[in-house]
């Protein structure tokens, strides 16, 4: 079990967090995704989390960096100059201080390609292990080789777990993530070659049937111990498609049967109430596909709950139960 150490005033203290801006859409064959740290913006996530408490800066958007990388053999991928100069400029944005907490505003899911290494590092340099929790319909687990789409948001954790090779066309790693450190939940659309990869690995998934039979907090409750046993920093990919299209309809990869709005914002209560969160992605957000921003305001809404938004304070805690 976990026991608590901190008091429910510990976890509502305010944070540094600082708001990046990742408008990547060329790994994704819809467009549409660049909107989405202007949609998030407008739909107040600055404002929410000042609400709360926190300190917060918007340092703006990053820019890819201009690169010219070599061709792959497999002729089906799109736009490989610009997700490599994506990767690059990423990784260099996720060297903030150890004190921040960078929330990386997408931009399709190719943005974890920067990120997640970048939070490696960090995690690295601070002496402790990065755990992922993985919210997302999809396995992202393809490389250049297995993927049939040519769609580059659809590779990062093989990139990030180095399971595959990604020279000299994305850079060396930074940080790698061990995958016995990741917890995917919420997958639903897995294609053979991706069944295959993540069975050759150690990573923990609980797709939607696993949490039909069981529940969401469970798995959750499960690898919360682990990163807090660990001493670990967690970062947090949050796809939109990770949430049952009806109430999350602005992402272009849409697959039925996702998380619920209550299990979606009981997943932010418990990431808030564990401590343990010191970075998120908000990846695959398409304003374009959206009703009249819609997916946006409620991105800000799950945002604020894993930073502190609560309907009733809830008295200190000293174990799961």
């Amino acid at each position: 079990m976990i026991l608590w150490m901190q008091t429910q005033s510990e976890f509502s203290m305010s944070r540094h967090i600082t708001l990046i801006g990742a408008p990547v859409q060329t790994g994704a064959w819809r467009r549409g995704c660049k909107m989405g740290p202007d949609a998030l913006r407008t739909a107040g996530l600055e404002t929410a989390l000042t609400e709360l408490g926190h300190g917060v800066v918007d340092a703006g958007d990053v820019t890819p960096q201009a690169v010219t990388v070599p061709a792959t053999a497999n002729p089906l991928i799109r736009d490989l100059d610009l997700c490599a100069g994506w990767v690059r400029a990423l990784q260099a944005a996720g060297d903030v201080a150890q004190d921040t907490t960078p929330i990386f505003m997408g931009g399709d899911h190719l943005m974890a390609a920067g990120t997640v290494p970048a939070m490696a590092k960090r995690a690295d340099d601070a002496g402790r292990p990065l755990f992922v929790l993985w919210l997302d319909a999809h396995s992202d687990i393809h490389d250049f080789t297995t993927t049939d789409s040519g769609n580059l948001h659809g590779t990062p954790v093989a990139y990030f777990t180095a399971l595959s090779d990604f020279a000299p066309q994305f850079p060396d790693l930074p940080g790698r993530v061990d995958p016995a450190n990741i917890c995917m939940i919420g997958l639903r659309s897995v294609d053979p070659a991706e069944k295959a990869a993540l069975a050759r690995t150690d990573i923990q998934v609980a797709d939607m049937r696993a949490i039909d039979e069981h529940g969401i907090a469970a798995p959750l409750r499960a690898f919360l111990e682990r990163v807090q046993d660990a001493g670990g920093h967690l970062h947090v990919s949050f796809d939109v498609d990770f949430l049952e299209p009806d109430i999350a309809p602005a992402v272009g990869t849409t697959v039925p049967g996702g998380a619920t709005f209550r299990e979606a914002h009981l997943v932010m209560e418990y990431l808030h109430d564990s401590g343990l969160v010191t970075s998120l992605d908000i990846a695959e957000l398409n304003p374009f596909m959206d009703d009249r921003g819609k997916t946006a305001r409620l991105m800000v809404d799950f945002v604020a709950s894993l930073f502190g938004k609560a309907v009733l304070d809830r008295p200190t805690r000293s174990r799961w139960t």
